[in-house]
């Protein structure tokens, strides 16, 4: 009896050997390498998926903006139950698989796609915002949203636990900041669910929370550039007093200065702003105490890190190597209005931004404005 023929599992018959990679297949379950630096983990578990688009209450006439779609396993959910979405999409090969999903359906003229960085591009109108945010554009992201002249109805946005309890936090807390006064100040907050890392491909390196925010309507009727640059000075250093915080530091004082001049100028007010003499000079500088270093100390949390404007002056002051430069009667005066403004007025100087709840902030704002001074 004839012997049965061997395969040739590496011949000519095209046939591959065992041990050869299946290079055919892997290409298929391969789509490409999510980028780290891009905060790249698709969320893959559909049934989180469904529970965040039920959470945000949609309704057919709807328009979603939605941050950072992936490989779209949210969109296909929104586009379900909303009239229409804009996905923006830092990353062309994610904006690309996202139209590729849709492409030939009936959701595809339903679909708009923007390219770019959600924090630098123009928002069309939207209803609902909807996001598995980019860990590193959190922040950002969330002021932008309560800045915009039209807020939305809602946010459900996931962000690293963490950042989510920041969202929470009240005063006295560890995590309490600007970001908790103003989220607080200008949006309903409340949590929805935890999410655990394994529920991401690939999965972080922390675990998440989905939180809504419900801007308040109507809306505070203060201004937000006020509001927040007034925050942006108490929180930079929230371990110190309001005192040290506003008059401690020489570039929030000629920031504050250079807002009055300009505030007299549109409101047609004289002011005297000749240089001070030897003597008046000295004792300003007594006044705001310590050297340029010592100034700078204590700036900057992971979350309220130093604003751009103090970042300037400090690089200006290294760049000369001079200290402070001669200031002219303004400055002085604003320095009056300010120490009255805390020790006076509020009685809010000796207290700690931490401790300072929104009410306490209000009515520093309030006051600062009746002596007219100003944040933007």
């Amino acid at each position: 009896m004839p012997k049965a023929k061997r395969k040739n599992h590496g011949g000519p018959d095209g046939e591959s050997s065992p041990y050869a990679k299946p290079a055919a297949a892997k290409a298929g379950h391969t789509i490409f390498k999510m980028d780290k630096d891009l905060g790249q983990h698709v969320l893959k578990n559909p049934g989180v998926a469904t529970a965040i688009v039920q959470k945000a209450n949609l309704k057919q006439s709807d328009h979603v903006l939605e941050v950072g779609p992936g490989t779209g396993n949210l969109t296909v959910l929104i586009l379900k139950a909303a009239k229409n979405v804009t996905a923006v999409e830092m990353d062309p090969r994610m904006g690309a698989e996202l139209a590729k999903r849709v492409q030939g359906t009936e959701s595809q003229r339903r679909l708009k796609i923007l390219l770019g960085d959600v924090i630098k591009t123009e928002l069309p109108y939207f209803d609902v915002c909807i996001s598995n945010t980019p860990y590193q554009i959190s922040s950002p992201l969330v002021f932008k949203l309560l800045a915009l002249p039209n807020p939305p109805r809602t946010c459900i946005l996931m962000f690293q636990r963490e950042f989510a309890m920041r969202l929470f936090a009240k005063p006295g807390d560890k995590l309490y900041s600007r970001l908790s006064v103003n989220a607080q100040m200008w949006a309903k907050i409340s949590h929805i669910m935890k999410v655990g890392k394994a529920n991401f491909n690939p999965p972080p390196k922390v675990e998440s929370n989905v939180v809504r925010l419900e801007p308040k309507s109507p809306r505070p009727q203060i201004s937000y550039d006020e509001w927040d640059g007034l925050l942006r000075i108490a929180f930079v250093r929230k371990n110190r007093t309001l005192r040290a915080a506003f008059l401690g530091t020489a570039a929030v004082v000629d920031m504050l200065a250079s807002n009055y001049k300009l505030y007299c100028a549109q409101n047609d007010i004289p002011i005297d702003d000749s240089p001070l003499d030897k003597q008046e000079s000295t004792d300003m500088d007594i006044d705001m105490g310590g050297d340029e270093e010592d100034e700078w100390a204590g700036f900057s949390d992971a979350e309220d890190e130093l604003p751009d404007f103090f970042k300037e002056v400090q690089k200006e002051g290294k760049k000369s190597g001079v200290g402070r430069k001669k200031r002219g009667r303004v400055t002085e005066l604003v320095r009056e209005k300010v120490r009255k403004v805390l020790e006076d007025d509020t009685q809010l100087g000796e207290k700690r931004a931490r401790l300072c709840e929104e009410g306490d902030f209000l009515k520093l704002l309030y006051a600062f404005n009746q002596e007219g001074i100003h944040f933007s």
